[in-house]
């Protein structure tokens, strides 16, 4: 059996953990998205969104520079802790390697304000491509600092 890689970046954030989660969950993906890390291409669009983003269920198609695609899925929504999704349909860069993405953001307070935390869990696509992961979750460590970095930007700008 092949086993899953999780990788987790975190930034602390001076908002409140509620401004923190009710401005991330909605947030439009190419503002914070927007820069190429390694093979890691910038998204171009969210495309098919059902309802306002706020709901386990809801799906929506990101598109990603390049052509890549894939089919988000809200799994959880608790606030103002923390949500959840799932990536699948994946067509792209990451086809190969994965077959399923769980990520999940998370908010906690920290000092004066929030630590904000995001995760994925990796499923690789097959054994061959598994003991690429470790390596695709250090380039993903580096392209989550930087989202993190754009998401304070506009959460305290």
């Amino acid at each position: 059996m092949t086993r899953s890689v999780v990788v987790e970046q975190s930034r602390a954030i001076p908002v409140t953990v509620e401004d923190a989660f009710s401005r991330t969950l909605p947030i439009a993906l190419p503002v914070i998205c927007s820069q190429w890390y390694g093979v890691i291409p910038p998204i171009k669009e969210v495309r098919n969104q059902t309802g306002d983003w706020d709901a386990a269920g809801q799906t929506r198609v990101i598109a990603m520079v390049g052509g890549g695609l894939v089919r988000e899925t809200l799994t959880n929504v608790d606030p103002p802790r923390s949500f959840s999704y799932t990536l699948t349909d994946i067509k792209g860069p990451l086809a190969p390697l994965v077959s399923l993405v769980e990520g999940k953001w998370s908010f906690a307070a920290a000092g004066t304000g929030t630590r904000v935390a995001w995760q994925w869990t990796l499923h690789p696509k097959s054994g061959v491509t598994a003991p690429l992961l470790p390596l695709f979750g250090r380039m993903w460590k580096g392209y989550a600092r930087i989202v993190l970095e754009k998401l304070a930007e506009q959460l305290v700008g």
